[in-house]
């Protein structure tokens, strides 16, 4: 029996290091995707703030991005209503939050960050089973996975 591909939900940090960089976890996590052995989630709120900062950072880089968001066509989610978004401020600061709920809301197995400061760091509890991983911390996950 086949095993069901890992549901990953990337944030904005994962999603633009995974571009803008040509090697490194955070492209391998992306380079997963793009040979479906993962299924990428994303929101509203991730692509557009991943298109903002490409714009305003990287704008050299924006037509390649838009090209592989369409190329990869993750599973895009609408942006989590406020009640969902209310429940995590208590772990997690305002601006998180949204993506934190939006994460576990989607039915990821994994929330795919470099935001060490506010995910990574806190020992967040939720009544889910989302890890919480940077890429590379996925990465050792999922060569577990299909061992």
């Amino acid at each position: 029996m086949r095993k069901q591909r890992p549901k990953v939900f990337l944030d904005t940090s994962a999603l633009i290091v995974g571009i803008a960089s040509s090697k490194g976890a955070a492209r391998a996590v992306l380079q997963l995707a793009e040979i479906g052995l993962i299924e990428v989630i994303v929101s509203r709120q991730v692509i557009v703030e991943t298109d903002r900062n490409i714009e305003e950072k990287l704008p050299e880089m924006l037509n390649e991005y838009r090209e592989f968001i369409e190329l990869l066509a993750p599973v895009l989610i609408n942006d989590p209503r406020q009640k969902d978004v209310s429940k995590y401020l208590k772990v997690i600061n305002l601006d998180d939050a949204p993506i934190l709920a939006s994460a576990v809301t989607s039915g990821a197995d994994f929330l795919v960050t470099w935001d060490k400061k506010h995910f990574i760091s806190k020992n967040i509890r939720i009544h889910s089973s989302l890890k919480i991983v940077t890429p590379g911390e996925f990465l050792k996950y999922f060569k577990e996975y299909v061992e």
